[in-house]
């Protein structure tokens, strides 16, 4: 099994910045790929980005791209997702997930208990 605890949401201002961390426990952490995932209040969740195993290749929502950057440190059993240039639809509940296998893929085995990110306008 694998444990997630994500940390690093708030409430920010439009055009702020933050950076979530998803620290994981368990079982080998770099043999999964990570995804962030956001879900808004009233909302389905939805898939914000995803990293490979070895860091070396990324995917990102089309609403997020050039603002948001998702990495990892297989040392620290940490991944991240740098936010820039948030805007107020950026607000919701973030969770990080690990993926099946080690590249990117749709399907998520583990799941974090999420933070809470609001953006004020």
């Amino acid at each position: 099994q694998v444990q997630l605890v994500e940390s690093g949401g708030g409430l920010v201002q439009a055009g702020g910045s933050l950076r979530l961390s998803c620290a994981a426990s368990g079982r080998t952490f770099s043999r999964n790929a990570m995804g962030w995932f956001r879900q808004a209040p009233g909302k389905e969740r939805e898939f914000v980005a995803a990293i490979s195993w070895s860091g070396g290749v990324t995917n990102y929502a089309g609403s997020v791209k050039g603002r948001f950057t998702i990495s990892r440190d297989n040392a620290k059993n940490t991944v991240y997702l740098q936010m820039n240039s948030l805007k107020p639809e950026d607000t919701g509940v973030y969770y990080c997930a690990a993926g099946h296998v080690a590249t990117i893929d749709p399907r998520y085995d583990y799941w974090g208990q999420g933070t809470q990110v609001t953006v004020s306008s």
